[in-house]
């Protein structure tokens, strides 16, 4: 062998070397990060919970085949004394649904008077004060699903998880301005019209805007739009790359019940995934504003139309991809969509959400 054909044989090994490396070092680093957002101990924010939680069977195992419901909350940590549980000042519900490849985001409005177990009735925001379990099962109660999983993070998570993916460029509709003394200032609203770039803390003065005629309406309509902005950001290559870096930023202000082998599957569905629609719960035509105990609360009409409203969404026959001559793919050969429940092909489809 020529001494240039082993000269290329070793900067190709080099390259390999290099290249299985930087693979062991980056798996390595998401794992870690992955398994530092299970808070447990002295680390878990629900450390010092004075109240018995309700009892949730653990989620069973994932097959990949079920759809998950996850619940996302923020909080509002400020003002309150070391160890005590804020109340969510958000509270979302993500939905993925791993055969049809299709997620639904579900926005609680945070005033919604509902059962609270072992609690009695009390606005939804509350839940998470006596603990993640009760806060699942609260939530889960009210739409009428199974929610398996949580993750719940503060004001400086959110702003490190803008933060760490960059940023993400987004279409403010109006001029916001909101001043805040009480936190000196510190959290003052004050973004004006039109598209920019919004980091971490002009994004957490975007989802916090509520200044509005329709106030809490408007802004978790905000909230939703937004999230799924970053989702889609995180779905870039660039930020795939950086994962490591990212979860290191947003580990410590996270915590949650997933395992690491859950996050890694749902990871894959999301990727594959797309959104089909957000919600507002509960909806508007379902809503009732009343005054209970001298406090301004909302409520629902009727919990089993809720529930029914929730399955209706999720039975939403999937739409059937057009070609650019305007026929489906069905029409083209390209696929059959069938009915399993009846074995026949659908003839028609919905729109999405």
């Amino acid at each position: 062998m020529t001494s240039r054909k082993k000269a290329i044989l070793w900067i190709i090994a080099v390259i390999l070397a290099a290249v299985i490396g930087y693979a062991v070092y980056y798996f390595t680093s998401i794992y870690n990060g992955l398994q530092g957002l299970h808070k447990t101990g002295e680390a878990s924010p629900f450390k010092n919970l004075n109240t018995v939680e309700v009892k949730v069977p653990d989620p069973p195992k994932w097959e990949g085949t079920e759809p998950v419901n996850i619940l996302l909350m923020g909080v509002d940590a400020r003002g309150i004394e070391e160890g005590e549980i804020p109340r969510s000042d958000s509270m979302m519900v993500v939905s993925l649904d791993p055969v049809k490849k299709r997620i639904h985001l579900f926005s609680i409005l945070r005033d919604t008077y509902t059962n609270i177990p072992e609690h009695g009735k009390e606005r939804i925001n509350t839940a998470i004060t006596h603990g993640p379990n009760t806060a699942m099962k609260a939530v889960g109660d009210l739409l009428g699903i199974p929610i398996q999983y949580y993750v719940y993070t503060d004001f400086q998570g959110f702003i490190k998880m803008v933060d760490a993916v960059g940023g993400v460029d987004f279409y403010v509709e109006k001029d916001m301005y909101y001043p805040s003394a009480a936190d000196k200032h510190e959290y003052d609203i004050d973004l004006k019209k039109g598209t920019q770039h919004l980091d971490g803390k002009t994004a957490l003065q975007y989802v916090r805007f509520r200044h509005d005629a329709t106030s809490d309406f408007t802004r978790t309509e905000r909230q939703r739009a937004f999230l799924k902005a970053v989702a889609g950001k995180m779905q870039s290559t660039t930020s795939i790359m950086k994962l490591p870096d990212i979860l290191e930023e947003v580990s410590p202000y996270i915590d949650t019940n997933l395992s690491v082998n859950d996050m890694w599957k749902l990871a894959s569905v999301g990727y594959k995934s797309e959104m089909a629609g957000s919600e507002q719960i509960p909806p508007m035509k379902l809503l009732k504003e009343k005054t209970i105990n001298k406090a301004a609360v909302l409520t629902v009409s009727s919990e089993s139309a809720l529930k029914n409203y929730i399955k209706d969404i999720f039975n939403k026959p999937t739409p059937v991809p057009v070609a650019s001559d305007g026929k489906t793919e069905s029409e083209t050969g390209d696929t059959n969509s069938q009915d399993t429940s009846s074995g026949k092909t659908k003839s028609s489809t919905g729109s999405s959400d």
